[in-house]
């Protein structure tokens, strides 16, 4: 499950120190870093006098000025604490029944993780051991002795995102499904007032039907790789497909009486007007599920037999943005790569929806970035932030245009310019003079 033995470089550091591994158990942590070799003693002595102007803990000085690494502060307090320190942690190895009463939500604030349960002795990973109140719920929801390891932060948060990833893999889909059928007395307002989870794992089982159903929905879609979720009522059900692959096929199907609260989630989630049920409308939900930033693009419209909503799926985890990995062959990547390298020119992408032509353009962007070409993109939405590029949001509440922003880019110097869409004349023939 893990490795709980200090790495090489700590262990040849405790033997050029000439003090047995062991001997400094219970000394302060920066006299064991300083004693391990690890510490310069000037150096503490510097972090020791901003920690008493800066009223902050000695620690976070040390690692703010990078006298010492995270990894050796653990090391050290592995030492101090007489506590095994780990690097890894599987999550495939720890039982589905510890992690049940454990919410996500609060491992990911305790920075802690049940890893295995022998003998009413429960081991768990975690990053300050000195948190007691934390290590006494514990005891009160395992009904065990936690016996502590040692993990930093970031190894942590990575292992619970994981954990719970694996573990939620239904989601509660059906359970959620099957609540809706009695949805059908309760008004929108009833769920206009419940906030979204920071983390769409963090959500719990004590939520409404409605928001799980919908978290559900988003995440099998993410788990499935789908590009599109649709949501389309018609006469006597709501049908949800998922487009796969640039396939559309049909997943799950929901009573017409919860159509009017998935639709109300879904605009509180996009912050839509969830009382405009005549007009289109589009907007744009930010969430993380198990750490990863997913963004999606949604789109409402009024049909006979109530509103449509699609939302687009934007991953930034999986987004890839090499030429030579989206599909080209060798011969037409030549081509394409000798024609943005062009100074001058016009390069028009088309295609269906779903067919990459933002993933072609947006690596293209990619391959020709570089700190001497100013870059600038106008899009409706920017779906993927590029770093070194300037990139423009269309609004047409306050009349900015793909027309209007590409006038403006005129003025600003541009050696390379990108129109996410060309809507009209005015915006073609802009781009062309």
């Amino acid at each position: 499950m893990s490795e709980t033995q200090p790495t090489t470089g700590f262990s040849e550091l405790t033997q050029i120190s000439g003090i047995p591994a062991g001997a400094l158990v219970g000394f302060p942590v920066e006299q064991i870093l300083v004693r391990r070799g690890v510490l310069d003693a000037d150096k503490l002595q510097q972090a020791e006098l901003l920690a008493e102007e800066r009223a902050e803990p000695l620690e976070d000085v040390l690692l703010s000025m990078k006298a010492i690494t995270e990894e050796d502060l653990l090391y050290a307090r592995s030492e101090q604490l007489d506590i095994p320190y780990g690097d890894e942690i599987d999550p495939k190895e720890i039982p589905a029944e510890l992690l049940d009463k454990l919410s996500i939500s609060f491992s990911k604030q305790a920075l802690i993780l049940p890893l295995s349960l022998e003998d009413g002795l429960l081991t768990v990973a975690c990053a300050d051991p000195y948190d007691v109140e934390t290590f006494d719920q514990i005891r009160m929801l395992l009904q065990a002795e936690p016996i502590p390891l040692l993990y930093s932060k970031q190894a942590l948060l990575k292992a619970i995102n994981q954990t719970y990833d694996l573990l939620q893999a239904s989601f509660g889909f059906e359970d959620a499904h099957d609540e809706l059928e009695e949805v059908g007395s309760k008004q929108d307002d009833e769920f206009s007032d419940i906030g979204e989870a920071m983390d769409l794992l963090d959500a719990s089982d004590d939520e409404a039907p409605v928001i799980r159903l919908v978290n559900a929905l988003i995440y099998r879609a993410m788990k499935e790789r789908a590009s599109d979720i649709h949501i389309e009522p018609f006469e006597k059900e709501v049908v949800v497909r998922f487009r796969i692959d640039g396939i559309l096929s049909q997943v799950t199907t929901a009573p017409k009486r919860a159509q009017s609260h998935i639709v109300a989630r879904i605009k509180i989630m996009s912050q839509l007007d969830i009382a405009e049920k005549r007009l289109p409308q589009d907007g744009k939900i930010r969430l993380k599920i198990a750490g990863k930033d997913l963004d999606l693009r949604v789109s409402t419209i009024p049909t006979a037999h109530g509103e449509r909503c699609v939302l687009r799926l934007l991953d930034k985890s999986n987004v890839l943005l090499d030429l030579s990995s989206i599909g080209f062959s060798r011969e037409n990547l030549d081509t394409f790569e000798g024609l943005i390298s062009r100074s001058h020119g016009i390069i028009l992408v088309t295609g269906p929806t779903g067919s990459g032509k933002t993933t072609t353009l947006y690596s293209a962007l990619s391959r020709i970035n570089s700190p001497d070409k100013n870059i600038l993109t106008v899009e409706d939405p920017v779906e993927y932030q590029l770093k070194g590029i300037g990139q423009m949001q269309v609004n047409s509440k306050i009349k900015l245009t793909f027309s209007s922003g590409l006038r403006a880019f005129l003025r600003q110097d541009p050696d390379v310019i990108l129109v996410g869409e060309t809507r009209d004349a005015e915006t073609a023939e802009i781009a062309i003079q």
